[in-house]
């Protein structure tokens, strides 16, 4: 431990630390752009650059950032005298002078860090006027960037390469003419980005957005000839009453259906009833490997990997193409809900599936891309037509004029809107391969489960290990949220030293309640643990705690699919990969 006085207020703080930190322990808030910390999940940002943070320190000449300048016993610092308010202003000045002034349409309007602090430090002019750097705007099938508005606070790049490993944003070029952008500066489409939008999510302004599909929605539903229908992921009811003012956690789940009902959907599905059928498949497919390995099937490819995650599956078609063989073959629950929508709900009721839009809303950017694959296309028409982020939700309930928080609580359609315990967990780390537990343990071994909360595969460590005991039959199983801690586990694999029968993976830091469509947090973990407690909250409070307790999923099986890893379920839910390693560099 050691002293140091910060506004005349000693303070004993922990060696190594920096001057923002031990300012925190005492209640001094110094304004920051470039920092972004993740603190359960070792995930910190500290450049300096953008110098928005600056204190003075005595006896030193020059200012010093303290986001990245480390505590010395003895020193005294000062955090808001004249001097330090007008640098900081005048930085802030600085970087507005080359923003665009765009912020009545921008994205990120009401939620732009940028804007926030020049009304914090009361900027009302821009004293510097000169030449605007310009750039070209490039537009993914889930992200856009809009680079113009970039102030190199460099949190993507550190969430694109530090976090995620993917290494699809760096900085380049000098001076006026920096920015953050694909090596060559290739469109985002053609480098390797896997759309998993911790980028976007950590971006201070409209730099970079999600590709918004809410007007195709509005259309849809304005269109009599077409029966838009809607499914709504696990996820999304623990974040979306923060977008209303509710604290982070509080399921909104009634409240949702009865907005969206209100908006127009002609049917209100969950996702949660093909995140059942997910684990249907899934866990059958995890039996049948491992009953073939048992057997001595040398053929047999283990650990099995969950492929709920688009963004994941980018990643190992781009990163690790050799080994796509490995994971589960069942399509996300997003896919599965779209056939079946189309297939069979749509052919009940007499409805072409061309008539038919599906509508998903997700926590998730990766499935905007995901539902755009050919693939998951008939003659052309795609399963799942369009994906709304949690956020994008959000925006649409505001235009709508729907008062949100005096909704009543309403329950979904049926049949596609029944699920189990098991299905809601999927929107955290460690949820899905819980609820493939929980089925896969009772189809093998035949006896009923009592106890169905595996605690010791919840948490929020970056990579963790359990072995769960299948009545004598040992198995063990890996989870991994974020990119760079997958590759961890896929280079094990890779190298022969992985002992797990299956990992679970998710992209994004916390699993999907920290997806790059939720609201934003800016680094809090503490909002993402409360949207954790809220779907294990959902969990228990339901009748049904096991995928394939559902009755609504026996029925879907009795009377259309005929049984998981069938012909038909193989053909309609399953799914296969590709190698992208190659496609990273093709010429425009």
């Amino acid at each position: 431990m050691i002293k140091l006085t910060i506004d005349g207020k000693q303070v004993e703080v922990e060696k190594d630390i920096t001057i923002l930190k031990a300012a925190k322990t005492v209640g001094i808030d110094i304004p920051t752009l470039c920092y972004f910390e993740l603190r359960d999940m070792n995930i910190e940002n500290r450049p300096g650059g953008c110098r928005i943070c600056v204190v003075e320190i005595k006896g030193r000449r020059n200012l010093a950032p303290a986001c990245s300048t480390k505590v010395e016993n003895g020193i005294e610092v000062n955090t808001h005298n004249i001097r330090v308010l007008n640098a900081r202003r005048t930085v802030l000045e600085l970087i507005l002078s080359d923003h665009p002034a765009e912020c009545l349409t921008c994205a990120k309007n009401g939620n732009c860090e940028l804007q926030s602090m020049a009304q914090q430090l009361g900027v009302r002019e821009l004293p510097y006027q000169g030449e605007q750097s310009t750039y070209r705007k490039d537009t993914s099938p889930a992200i856009i960037r809009d680079i113009d508005k970039c102030i190199m606070c460099r949190r993507c790049e550190m969430m694109c390469n530090e976090v995620q490993t993917v290494g699809a944003l760096s900085a380049i070029n000098r001076g006026f003419m920096a920015v953050v952008a694909p090596a060559f500066e290739m469109n985002l489409e053609k480098s390797s980005c896997t759309y998993c939008g911790q980028c976007v999510s950590v971006c201070p302004t409209g730099a970079l957005t999600e590709v918004d599909h809410s007007r195709n929605v509005i259309n849809a539903l304005a269109d009599p000839a077409k029966t838009v229908v809607v499914q709504t992921a696990p996820a999304v009811r623990a974040a979306l009453g923060e977008e209303f003012g509710l604290e982070p956690g509080t399921l909104v789940t009634g409240k949702m259906v009865a907005a969206l009902r209100r908006l127009g959907f002609d049917y209100v599905f969950d996702t949660d009833f093909a995140a059942d059928l997910t684990i249907m498949e899934e866990g059958s497919e995890l039996l049948d490997r491992l009953s073939r390995y048992l057997k001595g099937d040398k053929s047999v490819k283990l650990p099995i990997l969950t492929s709920c995650c688009p963004g994941w599956v980018n990643f190992f078609e781009h990163n690790f193409p050799e080994m796509r063989d490995i994971p589960s073959t069942a399509k996300s629950p997003q896919q599965m809900f779209g056939p079946i929508a189309k297939e069979y709900f749509g052919k009940k009721l007499g409805i072409d599936r061309k008539n038919m839009i599906v509508v998903s809303i997700m926590p998730c950017l990766a499935k905007k891309y995901e539902c755009q694959r050919d693939e998951f296309k008939v003659n052309g028409d795609p399963d799942v037509n369009f994906s709304l982020s949690t956020r994008e939700l959000a925006h649409l309930i505001k235009a709508s004029n729907i008062d949100f928080n005096s909704l009543p609580e309403e329950e979904f359609d049926n049949p596609l809107g029944e699920s189990t315990g098991a299905s809601v967990i999927f929107g955290t780390t460690g949820g899905v391969i819980e609820a493939a537990c929980r089925t896969a343990y009772e189809l093998y071994t035949g006896k009923k489960l009592e106890k169905v909360d595996f605690m010791e595969l919840r948490g929020f460590e970056n990579i963790r290990h359990a072995t769960i005991d299948f009545d004598g039959l040992p198995i063990n199983i890996g989870i991994a949220h974020g990119l760079g801690n997958a590759r961890k586990l896929l280079e094990d694999i890779k190298d022969g030293k992985s002992e797990f029968h299956a990992i679970e993976i998710m992209a994004c830091p916390g699993g999907c309640i920290g997806g790059g469509g939720q609201p934003y947090h800016f680094g809090d973990s503490e909002i993402l643990k409360k949207r954790a407690a809220a779907v294990y909250q959902e969990d228990a409070g339901k009748t049904i705690r096991k995928s394939h307790e559902n009755p609504f999923i026996i029925q879907l099986y009795k009377e259309f699919l005929g049984k998981p890893l069938g012909e038909k379920s193989h053909h309609l839910l399953h799914t296969k990969y590709f190698d992208k390693s190659a496609s990273v560099f093709v010429e425009e």
